[in-house]
């Protein structure tokens, strides 16, 4: 695999939940440090990368989301069961049967999340989704004692399995926690890409944590950097899977990266938006327009930041998000990066203050 391909590999195979997202992070503190003046960690988690080019220029926040969905311990019973809760938005249909990770202080215990065999149940419960808190994760135990013995105890983090896979295509790559992964290495892309190129501003590439659960890191690293323009990056929908239309979803995958007009989270400050697409149609960069009318990414907190920021997410088209296994198109990820970068290097403090009052 080339270098890029390693980067993606590192951050997606890493687990990290909300609230546990040590592993993570570390990857990315690994791969961003090179290219960044500065690198600190806030005291909720979020890694913050600082990049100089005009001291006396804009601050631009570019935040990928460290976190993925997962699930926590919340019981062992007297077999050695383990009962659980969500940690993000999860769906019943994608967890029953799927491999998980528990993540203990003595290593990693590798587990199944359970179901009744179909030749048990009636016709009629066939047909219904087992709920959330019907489910159990079968790790081996034959005991609520031998689960202890394996270092598993209430509020260790449980991770989906899914290796990091380039598919038959080389362009469509196969992973667990694209959501939001994707976001952090368009953040070091960027940093990388920017080594050898003027910029009149002040660049954060930023891994937040916890967004799964309400935007929260970005909360804190956009007040700690007080930016003057956000981005956030993270993964949209893909509209291109059998039964999807476009009233559900208008990306295709491989079309570019989605700009989002509107989400649950914020409307898309208008100003920086046709900056960003006058800049891709300059540069002959692909995109596409996208809404969400349920969600959000970390720009819902960043806009909200001190008196204001304007600020637009870039999302990556990506088929499966919110289960074990994604997929996205690598040629959207260099896109989002090319577009981004060619941004960063026209945003001086005159054309921050057009955008801003626009």
């Amino acid at each position: 695999m080339d270098e890029v391909l390693n980067m993606l590999k590192d951050l997606t195979d890493a687990n990290g939940i909300p609230g546990n997202e040590r592993e993570p992070r570390e990857v990315m503190k690994k791969y961003i440090s090179p290219f960044a003046d500065e690198v600190e960690t806030d005291n909720l988690g979020s890694l913050i990368a600082k990049k100089v080019g005009d001291p006396n220029g804009p601050k631009v926040m570019i935040a990928g989301h460290l976190d993925e969905i997962g699930f926590m311990v919340t019981h062992i019973d007297e077999k050695g069961f383990i009962k659980f809760q969500p940690v993000g938005g999860w769906w019943e249909q994608v967890m029953l049967a799927q491999r998980v990770t528990i993540m203990t202080r003595n290593g990693n215990v590798p587990g199944v999340i359970g179901s009744k065999p179909p030749h048990i149940l009636s016709p009629e419960l066939r047909k219904k989704p087992v709920e959330k808190k019907d489910m159990f994760i079968d790790i081996g135990a034959t005991s609520r004692e031998e689960a202890a013995e394996f270092g598993v105890r209430p509020g260790d983090a449980i991770v989906p399995v899914c290796e990091f896979t380039v598919l038959k295509n080389e362009k469509m790559l196969m992973a667990k926690a694209w959501d939001n992964r994707i976001g952090c290495a368009i953040a070091i892309e960027v940093l990388r890409r920017l080594q050898d190129e003027q910029h009149p501003n002040i660049v954060y590439g930023v891994g937040t944590v916890q967004e799964e659960v309400g935007l929260r890191g970005a909360k804190t690293s956009a007040f700690h950097i007080q930016p003057d323009i956000g981005f956030g990056v993270d993964v949209g929908i893909a509209g291109d899977t059998p039964g999807v239309t476009e009233k559900d979803a208008l990306a295709k995958m491989g079309n570019g990266p989605q700009i989002i007009v509107y989400d649950a989270s914020m409307v898309s400050h208008k100003g920086l938006r046709d900056f960003v697409t006058d800049t891709a149609d300059e540069q002959g960069i692909p995109y596409q327009f996208d809404s969400v009318a349920a969600g959000g990414t970390d720009s819902g907190a960043i806009h909200l930041t001190a008196n204001g920021v304007p600020a637009l997410s870039i999302t990556i088209a990506t088929r499966y998000i919110h289960t074990h296994a994604a997929i996205l198109h690598r040629d959207d990820f260099e896109n989002a990066v090319k577009l981004i970068v060619e941004v960063v290097k026209k945003l001086d403090t005159n054309t921050v203050n057009q955008i801003t009052y626009q």
